[in-house]
């Protein structure tokens, strides 16, 4: 019998990094007000109300607050169990969900999906979670971010080993909303530019916002003079100021549980549609 491929991703080091987030301030995660506005505003979009809502990821507590305003019974899932005990919720990883099914009228993920080992697994568990109409909402880092920071990292000096994580793209999102039975699904993406004056800061704001490696096995921790290099290759980036424009690219993803009073889509190729439209209520 073969065996099963190998993990990418650690969920132990997983672990650790989101407790991680509970003993550092709220604002030290500058992502997270970001993509939380960024989740509401779409949400504002729809009508309809959502009595029963998932949140995956406990560190954004002013988000939870704003979905329990919206007078949802919010159940909130965290793979740091320190985390989870500081917040009420329930620990687990996102790819490995055992709640009952079509428990949910909304799912929010608002950062996380690029990182599980099994992506279409937690798609799909998803799906399963949702009652029948109902929305899965959700964000991450994709493709084409921290370009200036994956430059450095190659730079001559540094080890050729692999210490930044593969990004998914636009495209391939929205196939694996359809390959796991979501209708009406739709993908987007927000840039964002942010200025450093150094690599390390740059550092610090990826470990803040939990999104530092967590591949598996760990890489080799740099040697002093690796991290000089990468500082000196990063520095060589900047613009006329010394400061350096790195780019975040953030993907918003949603799509709807199968419901026989949807829509049907129409034949591909034969139109565009936009987010706003695609999320108006059903008659």
């Amino acid at each position: 019998m073969s065996q099963p491929p190998a993990p990418l991703f650690s969920s132990a080091r997983h672990r650790a990094q989101r407790d991680r987030l509970a003993h550092l301030p709220a604002e030290a995660n500058f992502l997270a007000p970001i993509i939380a506005e960024t989740l509401l505003d779409r949400l504002s979009m729809v009508t309809r109300r959502f009595p029963r809502t998932l949140l995956i990821g406990a560190h954004d507590g002013a988000l939870a607050d704003h979905l329990r305003a919206m007078g949802t019974e919010l159940t909130i899932f965290e793979a740091g169990p320190a985390l989870a005990a500081a917040t009420g919720a329930i620990v687990g990883e996102a790819d490995a969900i055992d709640l009952p099914f079509a428990s949910f009228d909304l799912i929010v993920w608002p950062g996380g999906l690029d990182s599980v080992n099994d992506v279409p697994g937690a798609l799909v568990r998803l799906r399963a979670l949702l009652a029948p109409d109902g929305l899965l909402l959700g964000a991450f880092v994709g493709d084409g971010s921290l370009a200036r920071l994956r430059r450095a990292v190659m730079t001559d000096g540094v080890r050729s080993i692999a210490r930044l994580h593969p990004q998914i793209d636009l495209a391939a999102m929205g196939n694996l909303l359809q390959r796991t039975g979501f209708t009406m699904p739709v993908v987007d993406v927000d840039a964002l530019s942010v200025r450093y004056g150094d690599w390390f800061a740059l550092v610090r704001d990826l470990r803040a916002a939990g999104l530092s490696s967590r591949l598996s096995p760990a890489p080799p921790p740099l040697t002093r003079e690796e991290a000089t290099h990468i500082a000196v290759a990063f520095a060589a980036q900047a613009d006329p100021d010394g400061r350096v424009a790195e780019h975040f690219r953030l993907i918003h993803f949603s799509g709807w549980a199968p419901h026989p009073d949807q829509p049907k889509p129409a034949r591909r190729g034969s139109g565009t549609a936009s987010l706003a439209d695609a999320l108006k209520p059903k008659d």
